[in-house]
């Protein structure tokens, strides 16, 4: 009869070490998987360098658009187009500043160690004339920029100028240049192309280049 209770003990052992053994491969598997789960998590996205970059380039052009369209809100809501000076002077500090940023130069590339001086070539006779020269990359989004903010000064100096006749006739040039600089940040900006139906193709930026020699193909 004693001999009951070390059977009954023997037997609870042999199952929950059948139940732990059991259990073991699912707790494992359950750990796995959440340890996947929080690498996928952590993981960055695909080309997400490129996609930081488009995106800034439209929160620059944004950056521009919000401080000008104050400035021309103000002036054209004010009595016979004019601000004080004051009011001026703070709608303006904005979009210099906006516009200053937006046309910050690019990260420059690393450099690369020099390499040894080559011994000069002899001198080729000349295919062009001398007239011709190698034409520099256009930079639209940076003439834009230029040229929109010569058309804010243009503005101020009409909305604080006491005549109201020539406010109109500043405001047109600033609109234009808003117009021109979200262009030139679609065309150069490296955004993917415009999809929706019903709009134009649009056009490519001019080639820059070496003007072709005459009689040759």
């Amino acid at each position: 009869m004693r001999a009951l209770p070390v059977r009954r003990i023997a037997t609870t052992v042999l199952c929950a070490s059948l139940l732990i053994g059991a259990a073991g491969p699912v707790v494992a598997a359950e750990s796995d998987s959440r340890s996947s789960a929080q690498e996928a998590a952590d993981a960055p996205v695909p080309g997400a360098d490129k996609l930081l970059a488009q995106a800034k380039t439209l929160s620059d052009a944004g950056g521009v658009l919000t401080p000008v369209t104050d400035l021309l809100t103000a002036v054209l809501k004010a009595d016979k187009g004019q601000l004080p000076a004051a009011d001026a002077t703070k709608l303006a500090d904005p979009v210099k500043a906006a516009i200053t940023k937006a046309g910050a130069a690019a990260p420059k590339a690393p450099e690369l160690p020099q390499t040894p001086a080559l011994p000069e070539a002899p001198a080729l006779p000349k295919a062009l004339p001398d007239d011709d020269r190698t034409v520099a990359a256009p930079d639209p989004k940076a003439d834009a920029l230029k040229a929109l903010q010569t058309a804010v000064d243009g503005l101020l100096k009409a909305a604080t100028g006491g005549d109201v006749t020539k406010v109109a006739g500043a405001v047109t040039p600033v609109l234009t240049g808003l117009v021109n600089l979200v262009a030139a940040t679609l065309l150069g900006g490296g955004l993917p192309a415009p999809d929706l139906a019903g709009l134009p193709a649009l056009p490519k930026l001019p080639a820059a280049g070496v003007p072709q020699a005459p009689g040759l193909s």
